[in-house]
């Protein structure tokens, strides 16, 4: 039988909840470690027991995903899918965190992976493994005759990855709630898009329905 989580794990996570939300509400750079406080109900004084700087807060929310999210693409890169499979599994993935997560989703992309000159920075090499990992699939489906060499490893990534983040964005900072039908249509779309471009021309591609593709496009 699992323990349970002790008391200060539990006031730990309720911090960095918390924490997620203001961020989120307020952006990292307004915000105080008092809001943080008063968002979780705690005492000012606890937030700094646990943590040291409202950096190591956001350190801490970006690693525990990022982390997570590159464990999911080790994943679907040993299955035994096809190239194209394993790349909508990583897109279904990302989407879905999105679908689960949207404030935590919204700070890793506005406050991390796009601050190039602070937290992006900070965490560059760590950002990069991911392209690494979506490059090293690329590669491989060049190596079996199933993507063009012409497009290199490094950008089929950065367009693969580039694109989903384009999407979020949009997502983050539209007013209307994202509904179900776009979700799943920006899966399928995103690997359609990236896809038919690293694909040979023999290469089969699975039909994107054409009543998903106005929800992306609006």
């Amino acid at each position: 039988m699992a323990a349970s989580p002790s008391p200060a794990a539990d006031k730990r996570r309720v911090i960095l909840d918390a924490a997620m939300r203001v961020f989120a509400r307020q952006g990292f750079h307004t915000c105080r470690v008092s809001d943080i406080a008063d968002e979780a109900g705690v005492a000012y004084g606890l937030v700094y027991h646990y943590f040291s700087s409202k950096d190591e807060i956001l350190d801490t929310l970006f690693l525990e995903r990022w982390n997570v999210m590159l464990a999911a693409i080790a994943e679907a890169d040993r299955s035994e899918r096809s190239p194209r499979d394993k790349l909508r599994a990583i897109a279904g993935f990302i989407v879905d965190s999105y679908r689960h997560e949207p404030e935590l989703m919204k700070v890793i992309v506005v406050e991390v992976t796009r601050a190039a000159n602070t937290f992006g920075r900070t965490h560059l090499a760590k950002i990069r493994e991911a392209y690494a990992q979506i490059a090293g699939i690329v590669e491989r489906a060049q190596a079996e005759g199933i993507f063009r060499r012409e497009i290199t490893p490094e950008i089929g990534a950065l367009a693969f990855y580039g694109s989903i983040e384009q999407v979020l964005t949009r997502w983050i900072f539209d007013r209307d709630a994202v509904d179900e039908d776009e979700l799943e249509g920006a899966k399928r779309m995103i690997v359609e898009t990236i896809c038919r471009g690293l694909e040979m021309d023999s290469a089969p591609a699975s039909p994107a329905p054409a009543a998903s593709a106005a929800s992306i496009s609006d």
